[in-house]
């Protein structure tokens, strides 16, 4: 299995060229063929007071005028991007809807779909938040999410792989598989607290590194116990490895017809300092 195409969103964010030439260097060591998707925001877009000028008999046709030329700009970039960074199969596409449904309906039709990390602090008006959470549950295709800070290049040479025998860390071992080929350094790690049983039946941990080793990924195991919340624990050891890459699962259930992430899941895509590949 490979990436055989990779979806990145782009919009007005000011991180959304450093996660496009990440997409771009990832479909490059990948051999794949690269699709940078740009929302209007016709849908779920704010237009600025001033976008528009004054007087305009026509205010919707105009917005939607301004959102799609915005749109055009930001493909514009992308391409030239692009072209200045070397050959690589691509194109872009501009659709309307919003931005949500979007991802959702074209990520499904990838291997796998760049996002970008929440971040606050870059209120564009057409910057939907909570995208990632939204994706993960919906798309059925895993995530690289790119942190709103730092420099990244591809591929991953030094990847921290989280396990604890869940469905949903089956699965995002499987879906890194062609990444994890392609790094240097794997390590498989497990915590849990004190309180907690020694479930080395579920987590079957040799029968793993045997699995990835099958799939010519040399793995070592690392199992710890931690009295801090995990997440801290893989945030600090990630740090302690000098990783490029957290490969995990993305836990969440439904409450009330609304999709809720799990406490490590949120406090990870809140506190990522690292490219995280996700999966639910």
């Amino acid at each position: 299995m490979n990436f055989r195409t990779i979806l990145v969103h782009l919009d007005r964010s000011d991180r959304s060229p450093a996660r496009a030439a990440l997409a771009a260097q990832w479909a490059r060591s990948h051999e794949s063929h690269l699709v940078g998707l740009v929302p209007t925001g016709l849908y779920d877009g704010v237009i600025p007071i001033d976008a528009i000028a004054t007087g305009m008999t026509d205010y919707i046709a105009d917005a939607a005028s301004h959102l799609r030329l915005r749109a055009e700009a930001i493909s514009r970039e992308f391409r030239e991007d692009i072209h200045a960074s070397g050959q690589l199969s691509y194109e872009v596409r501009l659709v309307d809807g919003t931005t949500v449904d979007a991802v959702v309906r074209h990520g499904r039709a990838s291997d796998l779909v760049v996002l970008g990390q929440d971040d606050e602090s870059d209120a564009k008006d057409t910057t939907v938040h909570g995208l990632v959470q939204q994706v993960l549950m919906e798309a059925g295709r895993p995530l690289l999410i790119v942190p709103c800070a730092g420099n990244f290049s591809a591929p991953a040479k030094n990847a921290v792989v989280t396990w604890d025998g869940s469905r949903e860390a089956a699965i995002a071992i499987h879906a890194a598989l062609p990444a994890l080929r392609r790094a240097s350094r794997v390590t498989l790690v497990s915590y849990r607290h004190p309180d907690e049983e020694d479930d080395e039946h579920r987590l079957l941990m040799p029968e793993m590194i045997q699995f990835l080793l099958r799939h010519g990924i040399q793995a070592r195991a690392e199992r710890e116990v931690t009295e801090i919340d995990i997440a801290d624990a893989l945030l600090s050891r990630i740090s302690d490895l000098g990783a490029d890459l957290l490969v995990m699962g993305g836990y969440g259930h439904s409450r009330f017809r609304e999709r809720v992430l799990g406490g490590v899941t949120r406090q990870i895509l809140a506190q990522m300092t690292v490219p995280v590949l996700m999966a639910h």
